[in-house]
């Protein structure tokens, strides 16, 4: 039987924990001055990406190629899908040149699920729409886990683009399972409704959603959205809902500062915050590579029940 990572919302606590001390094992590695090894010697990574991406696919290249996999990149400006192949046709072929893991982004919330069985590779969600981006979320929760030893009793503030964002729908369904208060604030035309029954606190100020917080996490202002006049101007929105120095002071004075990239400059955080002590940004971009690394080689393995020492 083959093993996915279509998103959190189906996984256990416990499975996450072991994904996270795999992940831990996996960084080991990347701190090498050598990075390969044989955990995936002999198999086929494809990543397939339906849309622009620069960190996600960049790590998940490295992840392949530093456990010894074939790694292809596919976009869908450079395949046939201009052609007017459909989205099952590609996979499918993809999948008949012996793909053993399919790494997939699409704008369309759901399209790993419609593929994945139909397919015998392992697929790996790497965001669709809006719905999951479940190894950003792990990547997050690894630098959480990292500097606060656990998750139990954390504060972890959310603020920014919430509705239009898959990373927090992850960082939620994982964040509240391994015991965490989630909160989560922004405007309210960016605000999507009923999140309140995903277990979070919603604010629509975010001096209020960052009091107290251990983790503040930033998310992207998607400006290509602003057409629709979801908020009057970039400047507006950093001056009420942009955090500085000042602003930080309303969250614990050891509070991670997180942002899942790529970060606009004196929008969703000023400079002083992005490029300060608290900022664990760039920590993030290094976990992902551990985390991609773990979730690979664990799905190659059988699945994420058990830790892979």
């Amino acid at each position: 039987m083959k093993h996915d990572l279509l998103g959190l919302k189906d996984l256990s606590a416990e499975e996450i924990m072991n994904i996270l001390k795999t992940a831990q094992t996996m960084k080991l590695i990347i701190e090498q001055p050598n990075k390969k090894t044989p955990h995936l010697q002999g198999k086929t990574v494809v990543n397939l990406f339906y849309e622009n991406s620069t960190r996600t696919r960049l790590s998940f290249e490295l992840a392949a190629k530093y456990m010894s996999a074939n790694a292809a990149n596919i976009t869908a400006s450079g395949s046939s899908v201009q052609k007017g192949e459909t989205l099952i046709d590609t996979a499918e072929t993809i999948n008949a040149m012996g793909t053993d893991i399919l790494v997939m982004r699409h704008s369309m919330s759901g399209a790993p699920h419609i593929i994945a069985p139909l397919i015998s590779a392992s697929v790996i969600n790497a965001g669709d729409g809006m719905n999951e981006h479940p190894t950003q979320a792990l990547l997050d929760m690894l630098t959480i886990l990292e500097k606060k030893g656990g998750f139990k009793g954390l504060k972890v503030a959310i603020v920014g683009d919430i509705y239009h964002s898959r990373v927090v729908r992850s960082n939620i369904y994982g964040l509240t399972k391994l015991g965490a208060e989630v909160s989560v604030g922004g405007p309210s035309t960016l605000m999507p409704q009923g999140i309140e029954q995903m277990g979070v606190k919603v604010f629509n100020t975010v001096h209020e959603a960052i009091v107290d917080a251990d983790v503040v996490m930033g998310l992207r202002i998607q400006l290509e959205r602003q057409k629709k006049g979801l908020f009057p101007s970039v400047r507006e929105y950093h001056r009420f809902f942009g955090i500085d120095e000042k602003r930080l002071k309303f969250a614990k004075p050891d509070a991670l500062v997180m942002h899942p990239g790529p970060v606009n400059r004196g929008v969703e955080f000023s400079t002083s915050v992005i490029d300060g002590d608290q900022s664990v940004i760039n920590e993030q971009v290094t976990n992902g590579v551990a985390v991609r690394m773990a979730v690979m080689y664990m799905l190659s393995r059988g699945g994420f029940a058990t830790v892979e020492e």
